[in-house]
């Protein structure tokens, strides 16, 4: 019953580390419809979908007729329709991140016709600057938003900082210091916390992203401090670092956004 609901396809999958993969999604007989840069679409397979080899085992196992949804940040551009390219981490106990990892070119899967969320552009001014805070596939909806409404060049300054625990973790990498070889007002700062389990020496900064902002990264960056009266930061990933930042930037004058009131400077996007 649940195969038969199965209404888009694997166009392309890119593993960018051992639990980190990049899908890219078609609609099967019908079109993606149109949505903000920053928002979500609802993924979806059956529980009898196979699950990833490496995975836990399912205590209790999902039920094979009931379709198991979730929600993932859109990192694709709002403006090319190309695909849905959707930026995945696996969760080994999860129920539906196991069975997407198992997915290749071609498979089949469930995806919600409308797509939704309020973690936009849309509220801030258009000459504020954007600082663009996250850790692990947090990363995925500022993607969304680079690709849709940077201007490279433009008097309005971005900065993405991206937090994970080793280089080989940071996806989006390349195209992001692509991003600020060309653009004098992008900055790209990555950030990991393992820098022992390297490889090679790390170069880069090391640490968690709130240490990033205390150290006044995109200060040296930009040239100049970002403000509150003309800067907004997103803040997107683990719950632990959202709330850390959310206190810093308070401390430094920052409110919380409300759309009541249509005030406030630092959005929240809490991943699980």
């Amino acid at each position: 019953m649940a195969e038969a609901k199965l209404n888009a396809i694997v166009t392309q999958r890119i593993e960018v580390s051992p639990g980190l993969i990049i899908l890219r999604v078609l609609p099967d007989g019908w079109e993606l419809p149109d949505f903000e840069a920053g928002q979500f679409a609802v993924l979806g397979l059956p529980g009898s979908a196979p699950r990833f080899p490496f995975a836990e085992l399912e205590d209790p196992p999902a039920d094979p007729d009931k379709m198991i949804k979730r929600a993932y940040s859109i990192a694709s551009s709002s403006v090319s329709h190309q695909y849905l390219e959707l930026y995945v981490t696996i969760v080994r106990s999860g129920a539906l991140t196991p069975r997407l990892f198992h997915l290749e070119v071609g498979s089949r899967l469930w995806l919600g016709p409308k797509f939704a969320g309020i973690f936009t552009l849309q509220e801030v001014p258009p000459d504020d600057h954007i600082v663009l805070i996250s850790t692990g596939t947090g990363l995925a909806p500022y993607m969304s938003m680079m690709r849709s409404v940077f201007t490279c060049g433009g008097p309005r300054h971005f900065a993405v900082v991206h937090g994970a625990r080793h280089s080989w973790d940071l996806g989006y990498r390349s195209e992001l210091h692509t991003y600020e070889r060309l653009c004098p007002n992008f900055n790209y700062l990555p950030v990991i916390s393992r820098p022992k389990d390297e490889a090679a020496p790390w170069n880069g900064f090391t640490g968690y992203v709130q240490d990033a902002w205390k150290a006044g990264l995109i200060s040296k960056a930009w040239g100049f401090e970002p403000e509150p009266a003309k800067s907004h930061v997103f803040l997107c990933g683990h719950p632990g670092m959202v709330e850390t930042m959310l206190e810093i930037l308070k401390e430094g004058g920052y409110e919380q956004f409300s759309r009541r009131s249509g005030t406030g400077q630092v959005h929240l996007e809490k991943y699980w």
